[in-house]
């Protein structure tokens, strides 16, 4: 059984920082994919940053140049460094990841439990 555990929440200030960890644990052959997606108080679920099936990045235009994605593969393991946050990042964030669970494929989509990040003064 997959699992993505999350940590690195909580309460700052705006102008402040968080990093965010996500890893993934249980029997798998390889991550195809893996970042963060973020879910604000009446909105749609929406990507923040993520490493691709071709490991190339992604991000959201609204954090280019303050979040940063990076990853540890010996740990499976993926972070999210946010600096210069706003209220408007206030929101709960998952991390997904695309798992290869075998050698032949069986491909699936696996999400952690989130974690509230909340900029505030």
């Amino acid at each position: 059984q997959v699992q993505l555990v999350e940590s690195g929440g909580g309460l700052v200030q705006p102008g402040g920082s968080l990093r965010l960890s996500c890893t993934a644990s249980g029997s798998m052959f390889s991550i195809n994919a893996m970042g963060w997606y973020r879910q604000a108080p009446g909105k749609q679920r929406e990507l923040v940053a993520a490493f691709t099936s071709s490991q190339s990045t992604n991000y959201a235009d609204s954090v280019k140049g303050r979040f940063t994605i990076s990853r540890d593969n010996a740990k499976n393991t993926v972070y999210l460094q946010m600096n210069g946050l706003r209220p408007e990042d206030t929101a709960v964030y998952y991390c997904n990841a695309l798992i290869r669970l075998t050698w032949r494929g069986d491909i699936r989509d696996y999400w952690g439990q989130g974690t509230q990040v909340t900029v505030s003064s």
